[in-house]
């Protein structure tokens, strides 16, 4: 009786044990849209429950478009979602506290069929070009002031250009009613996936004007109000996503689980989806790219002044959260 007792005893300090670790984990709730590629890396979090292992509990909130999950964050209706720094650091400017820990380097290309004659950014004269992301997008804006620079041609100027949604955009390249296409990086995935080839991409043009390595192009965005007073919530959820994405890297079994989510075409376009995924996963220095920002700052106000960057001359301070660790 008295073996009995004590083993019940120890299974109800067990339990107690396991409910205060569950009401110790912080909520951190997470805006995405409903079917962005953040998703895969939540899902994969939640599943082998790399958010509970390290103290919080992630909250997923879909929104139908990027301005809802931008209005959400500054309503603190949501904690955190995934933008990128340039209107970090137009918001900054302007007197918010917002800061970012960067997610993924992956960016768009300009794609055209693999057997297409355009080879060079020169050959583009004259030619019917989609762009998702509208005029302002900042692969577009950098690939316009390489071909300027390299090619002295003003795509701009010298194209039928048409700005459209990338699922819209790809099908009009596969028809060849487009000659090239500048896409998200993942649907040039999947265009890679269906016979297309890189003409050039957002980070080529990066490199071109100085960038010395890949940039993260998005990344996870919060209040630094709501680091300051949800520190382990913070460094929790930040270290969850280092993990899961370490497991996304290495385990091929996980992109089979996800492949509902990613709802590729077929094995082909799985695949491709996921190396490109990997190659995007920030493996720097952190100082090397805020570093890269800041040159590409200075370049993308020249080309598209304060109707993209905002009142700022430079990067504004604080724009990358010190407390991010290398390669997030």
């Amino acid at each position: 009786m008295r073996r009995i007792l004590l083993a019940a005893l120890a299974a109800a300090v067990a339990a107690l044990v396991g409910m205060a670790g569950a009401e110790a984990a912080e909520v951190v709730r997470v805006g995405v849209l409903k079917f962005g590629t953040v998703n895969w890396e939540l899902d994969a979090m939640k599943r082998h429950g790399l958010d509970t292992k390290h103290g919080v509990e992630v909250e997923i909130i879909p929104f139908a478009g990027e301005d809802a999950t931008d209005v959400a964050l500054q309503a603190g209706s949501v904690d955190m979602i995934v933008s990128d720094w340039l209107w970090v650091s137009r918001l900054r400017t302007d007197g918010k506290r917002l800061t970012f820990a960067p997610y993924s380097s992956s960016v768009g290309s300009m794609m055209v069929p693999a057997d297409s004659p355009l080879k060079s950014l020169g050959d583009l004269k004259n030619k019917r070009i989609g762009v998702a992301g509208g005029p302002l997008d900042k692969n577009w804006l950098l690939i316009q002031a390489l071909a300027r620079r390299d090619a002295k041609v003003d795509l701009a100027a010298s194209n039928d250009i048409v700005y459209g949604a990338p699922p819209l955009l790809a099908e009009k390249a596969k028809s060849g009613e487009l000659d090239a296409v500048l896409c998200f990086w993942n649907y040039a995935a999947r265009l890679e996936a269906a016979g297309f080839r890189t003409l050039v991409s957002g980070e080529q043009a990066a490199k071109a004007f100085g960038a010395t390595g890949p940039v993260a192009s998005i990344g996870y965005v919060f209040d630094e109000a709501f680091a300051e007073t949800h520190p382990q919530a913070v460094d929790g959820f930040l270290k969850a996503s280092r993990e899961t994405k370490q497991l996304l890297k290495t385990s091929d079994e996980e992109w089979a689980a996800l492949s509902p989510l990613v709802r590729p075409e077929d094995e082909k376009t799985l695949l491709v989806m996921r190396d490109r995924y990997r190659e995007g996963i920030p493996a720097r220095p952190l100082a090397e790219e805020e570093a890269d920002a800041r040159t590409l700052y200075g370049l993308l106000r020249d080309i598209g002044g304060e109707k993209l960057v905002g009142k700022g001359e430079t990067l504004a301070p604080g724009t990358f959260w010190s407390g991010t660790r290398d390669g997030s």
